[in-house]
């Protein structure tokens, strides 16, 4: 029985001298209670940020942009890119005051050479609510340059609270359409004239918000078509008038006119058969495309 506890004794001060050996090579990097700072650098309605400065090593990420469907991206900015293609485990990690609470698995992040670490949407929420716990979402990975050092990196719950609530307020109010959702547009007109339709001015108001919030277009080309019936010397006249409406329309949105190239074709180029009223609608239509840089 002696014999057995001296060899459990001597066990267990082995395990200690390998953990302490271990936590020797292992490289932390976190904020303090003194420098962990989360901001909201971005709060528009078409892209929220929330952003962790992590000192000595870079920034962690999380944004949401405007989208039919709801989104979530993570990003870990670093300023000394992987050399190489390995793993990180992502564990939730307790703060010092819960001593003998275990860590939390949450996710594998993918390191890829020469590019910034991130994770799927449902690892990102999940980051997010274990800071709102007050848990520290913690990286470990083997060095790429030192394979003898492991690396920490954690995101500090410290000051989080406040701009995460501020974070979520900013994400519930992105417009439930992004850009490439209104980048090109077909719109449709009321049979002899200049006026659209329901759905074609629904469309044009998606537009309008989404210019208060964009100045960045570049170019805007806008077509304008007509069906064949009233003649086609008066057919390319009200095409040409239903490209100028349009374009006043994005001029008064707050777009430079030099920004916008407008085309009347008339009967040209139908798409549907013109012995239909379904038909001749279709035809009556304006394309609108939109560029940014």
């Amino acid at each position: 029985m002696k014999m057995l506890n001296v060899l459990l004794s001597t066990f267990v001060v082995g395990l200690c001298i390998f953990a302490s050996a271990v936590e020797a090579d292992m490289r932390r990097y976190s904020g303090s209670l003194e420098n962990s700072k989360w901001q909201l650098t971005t709060e528009t309605k078409l892209q929220c940020d929330l952003i962790h400065e992590i000192p000595n090593y870079g920034h962690a990420v999380f944004s949401a942009e405007a989208s039919k469907m709801a989104n979530l991206a993570f990003e870990l900015d670093i300023m000394r890119l992987p050399a190489d293609y390995s793993l990180a485990n992502i564990e939730s990690v307790p703060p010092r005051w819960k001593p003998g609470t275990p860590s939390k698995p949450i996710t594998t992040m993918q390191w890829r050479k020469q590019f910034n670490g991130d994770v799927d949407e449902k690892s990102a929420w999940v980051m997010l609510t274990e800071l709102e716990k007050g848990n520290f979402p913690t990286l470990y990975y083997t060095d790429w340059h030192n394979r003898h050092d492991r690396v920490a990196v954690s995101l500090s719950a410290t000051n989080f609270a406040d701009n995460y609530y501020k974070f979520l307020s900013c994400v519930d109010k992105l417009l439930p359409y992004s850009f490439d959702d209104i980048a090109q547009l077909t719109l449709n007109f009321e049979f002899g004239g200049a006026e659209l339709d329901k759905d074609s001015k629904n469309k044009l108001a998606q537009v309008r918000e989404y210019l208060k919030h964009d100045k960045e277009i570049e170019s805007i080309t806008v077509k304008a078509y007509s069906d064949s019936f009233g003649g086609r010397w008066h057919n390319l006249q009200v095409s040409k008038k239903r490209a100028a409406e349009i374009k006043q329309f994005f001029v008064n949105a707050g777009v430079a006119a030099d920004k916008i190239d407008v085309e009347g074709f008339g009967e040209r180029r139908h798409i549907a058969s013109n012995q239909t009223e379904l038909g001749r609608e279709e035809n009556r239509r304006v394309v609108v495309q939109m560029s940014k840089p």
